[in-house]
């Protein structure tokens, strides 16, 4: 297997009503709108998509959705992840069963477990169910890094076919860029090191702010890919201050906001998260319509 995935993935956010149940009818218009806009993959139910507090059934419910509106034209790579490996498996076999083509799995958070057990803890959720799996490390969320020397280690399994790394650390990324096998994608976590992680070779972006701006970051990902560094350095520069907005408080908080004032769903999130405090309102606002997503 030498094909990598490659490209914009956006995580998704889930959408939920005014009263805080989950609302099938925006998260079917977002995927679509996605697909339509050019994305190369979708990746529903992972930090992004708030699924920390979706029941299983939910959890299920909306990867069934995106894969039933998706309908085969792209990847739909589905956060199974779990601190506790059983859970995670089990969530593993149910979601291929429902027809992800991908899983997404996270760093157990919490448990801070060592290198070699991070190694284990992967190993079994493989052995247990064959889909391809992507990697999650993302540090700032989990308390513990996926360190460069273990993703590779992990990677010479074909088994598992991309990281998603958001660490932070270029230097970190880089190394495993240098030394993956064929088959081994490298992804950016964070959107504002898409085009650093790109041009040291990595495959392109799971992504936030292309819940809002799909296309800004699918023309980014496909001008590097092509060797544009002049069409993706503009590009860069402006979907930054959109980045910027996107995290001036946790996310999915200032996306679901921005989506909201673009009429695609509520602003509605579950706690602990809440949403967007009113002093960033009028900022994030001016910034959607500087890139284009929002008419002034």
């Amino acid at each position: 297997m030498t094909s990598r995935l490659r490209g914009c993935g956006t995580a998704l956010v889930t959408p939920f009503t005014a009263s805080g149940a989950l609302d099938e009818d925006a998260l079917r218009a977002l995927v679509d709108w996605q697909v339509e806009q050019g994305m190369h993959m979708v990746i529903p139910c992972g930090s992004t998509g708030e699924a920390v507090t979706l029941t299983a059934a939910e959890h299920r419910r909306v990867v069934e959705i995106t894969v039933e509106q998706v309908n085969g034209r792209i990847p739909v790579i589905a956060g199974a992840g779990s601190n506790d490996t059983q859970k995670a498996i089990t969530l593993s076999r149910e979601l291929k069963a429902i027809g992800a083509t991908h899983l997404l799995h996270v760093t157990p958070m919490y448990n801070k477990p060592p290198q070699r057990a991070l190694v284990a803890h992967f190993r079994a959720i493989a052995d247990a169910c064959d889909l391809p799996i992507v990697i999650y490390n993302v540090p700032g969320r989990t308390g513990v890094n996926l360190e460069a020397r273990t993703c590779l280690e992990l990677a010479a399994d074909p088994r598992f076919v991309a990281v998603k790394e958001a660490s932070g650390s270029v230097a970190q990324i880089a190394s495993i860029i240098r030394d993956r096998p064929d088959h081994f994608a490298v992804l950016s976590g964070d959107d504002g090191l898409t085009l650093a992680v790109m041009a040291h070779g990595g495959e392109g972006v799971i992504s936030v702010v292309s819940n809002v701006a799909p296309r800004l970051m699918v023309d980014l990902c496909e001008a590097m890919a092509r060797g544009d560094l002049t069409a993706a350095r503009a590009l860069d520069t402006r979907v930054a201050p959109l980045i910027d907005a996107a995290f001036v408080e946790s996310n999915p908080i200032p996306a679901k906001a921005m989506l909201a004032m673009m009429g695609r769903m509520t602003s509605t999130l579950r706690l602990p998260l809440v949403p967007l405090a009113d002093v960033h309102q009028t900022r994030v606002r001016d910034i959607l319509v500087q890139v284009g997503a929002l008419a002034s």
